[in-house]
């Protein structure tokens, strides 16, 4: 009797978990079947828009389902982090979410209403983002050099604009007085576009941002750059030196999106929509596109993207501790 019981009790066991896998190959077939919202945490015409829309449009066709692009803005995009991390973890709200809203965050928000990582499923690395030092062109300082000296010799200190304090572009002007010596006064803005067009018309003097965000500005002569934050040059802008290489150590900075969904989202969904976009972001199409608007490709697997958000978290701790960087 005990050995047909033990039988019988094995026997239900493998018949559960074939129906637990069966149901779990339907829900990743199945889905979507119906529109998915992805949302972005900064204004039209920034990095995260313009990235969110071009994921989308690919995704849309990929999965054979409309998805809405959302902009969500103000607090260094962590107000569309919160919405995200508060949602229905079914695969039908999505997130760009940054290196901003996922790694600086935690470190530079006494009240953040979520935690990362633990709020959010990552699914896939979209791209490392370079950010660029851009002046007004009639500001006298055509080399970074020449910005310190303009910097020590004025009056009034420099201004810098930012998209909104605790943002990348805000830390990265923090990093730079931090490493220079220099003094400059922060303006930060409710989005880039709006410290862009400040920027453009003289009422700041110079400003730290996504590539993708200046480089139109660069490129028709609006802005200068004058130098690359990160630890390497950019195919965009192959004659324009990184600080490091100038001696500026220290004030290394380099963005980055990617795409992540509430935690709670059922792994056969984000198994598909991870195989996806991976094929999606190993396109030469897609590659170019980024190419482009500045963005440098960087494809992640989920479980590599988990690793490398978990090391990017500790990393801007430190820095932000360091640089004693503190938003209320």
């Amino acid at each position: 009797m005990k050995t047909f019981s033990a039988n019988l009790l094995k026997t239900v066991c493998i018949v559960l978990a074939g129906s637990v896998l069966s149901v779990s190959n339907v829900m990743g077939q199945t889905y979507p079947n119906k529109p998915i919202t992805m949302i972005a945490g900064f204004p039209p015409g920034g990095s995260a828009d313009l990235l969110a829309r071009m994921v989308s449009q690919k995704l849309s066709v990929a999965l054979n389902q409309s998805i809405v692009v959302e902009n969500r803005t103000g607090a260094g995009g962590t107000i569309a982090a919160s919405a995200v991390a508060k949602a229905n973890p079914d695969g039908y709200t999505l997130f760009l979410g940054s290196a901003a809203t996922q790694s600086i965050a935690p470190a530079v928000y006494k009240n953040l209403s979520y935690q990362s990582p633990q709020a959010f499923q990552p699914i896939t690395m979209v791209a490392q983002i370079p950010v660029a030092l851009v002046v007004n062109p009639e500001l006298k300082a055509n080399t970074v050099q020449e910005l310190l000296t303009l910097a020590k010799n004025q009056k009034d200190p420099l201004t810098f604009a930012s998209s909104g304090t605790g943002a990348i572009p805000h830390l990265a002007g923090e990093l730079f007085q931090q490493s220079t010596g220099i003094k400059l006064t922060h303006i930060p803005y409710k989005g880039a576009p709006l410290a862009m067009t400040d920027l453009i018309s003289g009422r700041v003097d110079m400003m730290f941002d996504n590539l993708p965000t200046v480089l139109p500005n660069i490129r028709g002569g609006k802005l200068r750059a004058l130098a690359i934050a990160g630890s390497k040059q950019t195919r965009a802008l192959p004659n324009v030196p990184t600080l490091a290489e100038l001696g500026i150590r220290g004030a290394e900075v380099t963005s980055w999106f990617g795409v992540l969904a509430p935690n709670g989202l059922p792994q056969p969904i984000a198994k598909r929509l991870n195989d996806e976009m991976v094929k999606i972001l190993s396109t030469n199409e897609v590659k170019d596109q980024l190419f482009e608007i500045g963005a440098e490709p960087f494809v992640l697997p989920t479980d590599e993207f988990v690793k490398f958000l978990d090391g990017d978290i500790k990393r801007w701790a430190k820095l932000v501790k360091d640089a004693g960087i503190k938003v209320d």
